[in-house]
């Protein structure tokens, strides 16, 4: 038991921007599909604050606003969007620094971890496979038909229940307000990475408990020897 007299026996972990960069391949995918259409294109940048939503979403947040509200558009954006990504999607992205060792390390002191993304599920996956092939995970949750994406804790809460854990003993981990909004909304303690796609403001104004600067600052969260935010 930490310091703080608490010590998690599961941890749930977002995808993009958490565990794995995913920015470039999926920006030079996005650009891919406006050229095609004619629009204009936007810097990998920019996107950090576009993603993390689902697919549908980040093409209407990518389009010009007057042709947002067009499904039509917003259809093709996605099929020209799926056929670039499908190519790319392994191009770029690669685990954040240290990574794979905390998962190696949880996993060998006996600590349970999942993957709940807003991503596809095929994509999130793969993702996994090819990267953390070794990791046992308990589920691995990607964009699912008839269940609500985050913030909403659906698919926390079932991660909770195949790890045999309730939500106080799990540990909720992303790099966004969405993350920290379904870790709130599942009962569940929030750490707020600042290697993502958003950084520290957006997860200390929405209430991160621990602030994660390095991946070994998620194992002393972990431990209970992390300073809370």
């Amino acid at each position: 038991m930490g310091q703080n007299g608490r010590y998690y026996k599961g941890v749930i972990f977002d995808l993009d921007g958490t565990l794995i960069n995913t920015l470039d391949d999926l920006a030079d995918s996005v650009n891919e599909a406006l050229a095609g259409m004619g629009y204009p294109v936007w810097p990998a940048e920019a996107y950090r604050l576009k993603v993390g939503r689902g697919f549908r979403n980040l093409m209407e947040n990518s389009v010009p606003e007057e042709v947002k509200a067009e499904d039509a558009v917003i259809d093709e954006m996605l099929r020209r969007f799926l056929e670039a990504y499908d190519r790319r999607y392994l191009e770029k992205s690669r685990p954040y620094e240290g990574i794979d060792g905390l998962l190696d390390r949880l996993v060998s002191e006996g600590v349970q971890v999942a993957v709940n993304s807003n991503k596809r599920t095929d994509y999130t996956e793969k993702l996994i496979q090819k990267f953390f092939p070794r990791i046992p995970f308990a589920g691995v949750f990607g964009e699912r038909k008839g269940v609500p994406k985050k913030p909403d804790p659906a698919s926390a809460l079932e991660l909770c229940g195949i790890m045999g854990l309730a939500p106080g003993d799990v540990l909720y981990i992303g790099d966004s307000k969405t993350d920290i909004q379904t870790g709130k909304n599942a009962s569940m303690d929030t750490v707020g990475v600042t290697w993502g796609f958003r950084g520290y403001e957006e997860l200390h104004e929405n209430g991160a408990v621990y602030i994660a600067w390095t991946a070994e600052d998620i194992h002393k969260a972990v431990q209970g020897l992390f300073r809370k935010n």
